[in-house]
């Protein structure tokens, strides 16, 4: 057993400030007399490119306010490092991201309720979607939130060119959908998006910040937790650093310690703590402490690959709108606030559809921007005007790992997606990329569209469509997996469907790496809803003790 050490003493430590952090937090704030600890690696959000939506383009490549995580080279990416950036500020990713609000298919959440994990089937999430959810804008009362903290409204800054996009889905037989996260996700329409009267807003300034202000949660910036501490087989409180070469201090956990960050750090803080795979931590020197295999494995990942399309002289895009003079009147329209591409997101309308006949449900997530950036460049605009079509698989069969390469937490883990290694996924791709070039090429956009540009007009086989996928696809940011749900007699599992940590007492995982597949959708909403459903579990378990 180790020695007691000197430290503050909360009942509940919260690792990490983003989508289900805050949430879990803040809920258990709520509770009279709980006192709780939240330990957020990155600084306080202060940087007003955090809260104008368009100033993602500034904060995303920042290493102020991001982990600047990298994968590993892969054949299956052209032996690639591929950008898998992540959010190391107050709300962590959820400060950073395409602010883009999206459930997925129920189908999904009864699959995980399938693999043994009780009370994760869509019905029973659905309360809770709809609790964190404030939805201005159309949706039925059934299925939508109207009071939760997270805003959730309808892009209102329109553009012709998506318009003749949208029509020209149409005349391919994909139906217009007016709320795809009603539970029917078919069909083609904008984003819904966590923005509100021009600005994002995360859960860190929804949920916990006006907890911290409350004086209910003591939030510690710049601590990047190095260790969990273990006693007796229990989590009793956690480590953590303000500077490289620090002394670590202490806050120790009456109740219990919550891992919420993020799926590559989260994997990784319970590796440097003993807890994991043992053929991972030895040759790192790591005291094993529990072992466990799954920690780390199951990850995975949307790949994404686009097509891209130069516009028609004359045509205004959002190339020309972001620079120049016409720039100065877009910040003046948000200043106003007037709709503006201040307050976007990246991609502007969505496509819900099939790669294939026969299927019942879209395996494919379409993105149409009227607006391209260069290639290989991260969000940098094109010279010329343009238009872009990008195409991901729904629930990729291809998964990988996260690993720990040092004791050092200064030292960025192994990550490794695998995309594209499953060749079901190859057949997956393949097929939404010439479902996206039939888009660029539909009569509808014509007036708008002088040529395709990628994979451009020579690029016609399928051996070298694949080839164009496999060297110029990106990430979409979504990793999940690494501490998967699921029965202990399942040996990729790491949490039981209470999210507590197999085999040790006062140690829950609750973010997005629990979950023990992929949504068919950006994984904000189900980060969300994963908060707020943790932190009911985290407060009944402390009622029946």
């Amino acid at each position: 057993m180790e020695q007691a050490e000197e430290g503050d003493h909360f009942d509940y430590v919260v690792v990490g400030s983003g989508a289900a952090g805050s949430i879990v937090a803040a809920r258990l704030a709520e509770a009279g007399g709980c006192t709780v600890c939240v330990l957020e690696a990155g600084p306080m959000d202060h940087t007003p490119f955090v809260h104008i939506p368009a100033g993602f383009i500034k904060t995303l490549f920042n290493p102020a306010y991001t982990w600047q995580f990298k994968t590993a080279p892969a054949a299956y990416t052209a032996g690639r490092q591929v950008n898998v950036t992540q959010g190391r500020v107050l709300g962590g990713s959820g400060s950073v991201n395409g602010m883009i609000y999206n459930r997925g298919q129920p189908a999904d959440f009864d699959e995980w309720a399938q693999r043994g994990n009780r009370g994760w089937g869509y019905a029973d999430l659905l309360p809770y979607f709809r609790k964190s959810e404030r939805r201005v804008g159309f949706g039925s009362e059934e299925t939508r939130g109207r009071d939760g903290a997270v805003p959730v409204t309808d892009m209102d800054w329109i553009h012709p060119v998506s318009e003749a996009f949208i029509a020209g889905a149409e005349a391919l037989g994909i139906p217009r959908n007016p709320d795809y996260n009603s539970g029917d996700q078919a069909g083609v329409g904008y984003y819904q998006r966590a923005i509100h009267r021009g600005w994002r807003l995360s859960s860190g300034r929804a949920y916990l910040m006006p907890a911290v202000r409350r004086g209910r949660v003591d939030l510690r910036t710049n601590a990047r937790a190095c260790g969990i501490v273990l006693a007796d087989g229990r989590a009793t409180g956690v480590r953590y650093l303000t500077a490289r070469g620090g002394t670590p201090r202490l806050v120790h956990a009456r109740r219990e310690v919550i891992v919420s960050a993020g799926t590559a750090n989260t994997a990784r803080l319970l590796q440097l703590s003993g807890i994991g795979p043992e053929d991972v931590l030895r040759p790192l020197g790591i005291e094993i402490r529990h072992g466990l295999p799954g920690v780390g494995q199951n990850l995975r990942d949307h790949y994404s690959i686009r097509a891209v399309a130069r516009a028609k002289a004359g045509t205004v895009t959002l190339n020309e709108l972001a620079r120049g003079p016409r720039l100065l009147g877009q910040i003046a329209r948000w200043a106003l606030g007037r709709p503006s591409i201040l307050a976007t997101v990246p991609s502007h309308v969505y496509g819900f559809w099939m790669s294939r006949p026969g299927l019942e449900q879209p395996d494919l997530q379409i993105m149409f921007s009227p607006g391209s950036y260069k290639q290989g460049r991260n969000y940098v605009f094109d010279d010329y005007p343009g238009m872009t079509v990008g195409v991901s698989q729904h629930r990729p069969h291809s998964s990988g790992w996260v690993r720990a390469v040092s004791s050092d937490l200064w030292v960025d883990p192994e990550i490794q997606p695998n995309y594209l290694k499953d060749t079901y996924d190859q057949d997956t791709l393949l097929g939404g990329l010439k479902l996206v070039r039939r888009l660029l090429a539909a009569p509808e956009l014509s007036p708008f569209v002088e040529a395709e540009t990628l994979p451009g007009r020579d690029v016609t086989s399928d051996e070298d469509l694949l080839a164009f996928a496999r060297e110029n696809g990106a990430s979409g940011f979504h990793l999940i997996g690494t501490a998967r749900m699921g029965p202990s007699s399942d040996p990729t599992s790491v949490v039981d469907d209470r999210l507590r940590v197999h085999g040790l007492r006062g140690l829950r995982v609750i973010d997005a790496s629990i979950m023990p597949n992929m949504p068919s959708a950006n994984t904000y909403a189900s980060s969300l809803m994963i908060g707020e459903k943790g932190a009911d579990l985290v407060k009944e378990d402390a009622r029946a003790a």
